[in-house]
């Protein structure tokens, strides 16, 4: 069963080999309603964090030219946060490590300031001029003010399951892992964007929180997924319900395997998973990327034994940002990492039984996360 929760999965992982060329991060994302009008608008918040038996009095950035020349390895924390929508922004907060608490066992706490992560709370806040983004290139971030007080109900998990186990995670067997432990997430709480209010409410935060973790990260990088599912048969809405696709081009001891993805489909109660790493399931998996004029469109066919997915989706470029992050040994890999919280689209959900393809569902989907990018050739 993937829909397994494990906090020990959501605990810092910057041990061993991984505190000094390493990162982990906790994502999270969700849509608000703007006080006023009611309007959705989607949001992000995460906590990232570098090489922390590298730090320094000040947090070192990887992206700055003289360290690039010394070959210094950034280290800090990294408070990411931010919108999509026509007015999309990322916004950086860094922080020195001895200005920072972490509480790395499960449940794990990350607090700085007065930005604070944890598995039930959300709270913080950035404001960069644009004065301040233009004489800091080595911030890789907009310019805005957004402050954040959010309680988290993490409801259905992804757990990978063996991929991310002790053993392998001991091993540094891959070079990026992942755990969903929120894969359907309600929020509740404030926002404020750029002088505007925002509510955000259980049933309509249509919520999400992941983290990765590791030593490099994976091109092609690909992610996808929604709770806000309505059934194109009955016409009802799914409120048991979510999927989530994650992965590309996974390394192993170093070695890249073929293009492969992680995916899950919990249908009002039924596991739907195409796992690649569980042999058993014999997972087979097509995927592709293509950017028109005005929207990127992913398509995913995934199998197993049991049943197929097909997924396509939908995104305005008008509404997506490019997400920026650099490694853990200071290289900036990814710079067209399409990243956006307001796609659409639809899932055709298949079992198969006795020989037949049978149509379990075709569902549309929209407030989808999505991403898609691979590394500068």
């Amino acid at each position: 069963m993937f829909n397994t929760h494990d906090i020990s999965r959501n605990a810092c992982m910057l041990t061993g080999p991984l505190a000094r060329l390493g990162y982990d991060w906790w994502w999270h994302s969700f849509t608000a309603q703007d006080s006023v009008t009611g309007e959705d608008k989607p949001f992000f918040v995460e906590f990232f964090l570098c090489n922390p038996e590298l730090a320094e009095d000040e947090p070192v950035f990887g992206q700055l030219t003289v360290n690039k020349a010394l070959e210094r390895k950034p280290s800090y924390l990294m408070v990411k946060a931010g919108t999509w929508g026509e007015d999309h922004c990322q916004l950086h907060r860094f922080f020195a490590w001895k200005d920072v608490a972490l509480c790395g066992e499960a449940p794990y706490s990350v607090e700085a300031a007065d930005c604070k992560a944890s598995e039930t709370e959300l709270c913080g806040s950035i404001s960069i001029t644009k004065e301040e983004s233009e004489a800091h290139p080595e911030w890789m971030c907009d310019h805005g003010e957004m402050s954040w007080k959010l309680t988290i109900d993490k409801q259905i998990a992804f757990n990978v399951g063996y991929g991310a186990s002790r053993p392998l995670r001991g091993a540094e067997a891959f070079a990026m892992y992942w755990h969903a432990e929120g894969m359907k997430s309600a929020f509740k709480g404030k926002i404020t964007f750029n002088g505007r209010e925002y509510t955000v409410t259980p049933e309509k935060s249509y919520g999400y929180a992941d983290k990765n973790w590791g030593r490099d990260f994976t091109s092609p990088w690909v992610w996808l997924s929604s709770n806000c599912l309505v059934s194109k048969l009955t016409g009802e809405k799914l409120n048991n319900s979510v999927f989530d696709i994650g992965g590309g081009r996974p390394k192993i001891y170093f070695v890249p395997l073929e293009r492969r993805l992680l995916g899950a489909f919990y249908y009002e109660g039924r596991e739907y998973d195409f796992n690649f790493s569980k042999l058993h399931l014999m997972v087979k998996t097509d995927f592709s990327f293509e950017e028109r004029d005005d929207v990127v469109v992913w398509h995913v066919r995934q199998e197993n034994i049991h049943a197929i997915m097909e997924t396509e989706v939908y995104c305005r470029k008008k509404d997506m940002l490019f997400v920026n992050y650099e490694a853990p040994d200071g290289s900036k890999k990814h710079n067209r990492l399409w990243n956006g919280g307001n796609g659409w689209g639809t899932i055709k959900l298949y079992d198969k039984i006795e020989g037949y393809v049978v149509l379990v569902d075709e569902i549309e989907a929209t407030h989808i996360g999505c991403e898609y990018g691979e590394y500068d050739k």
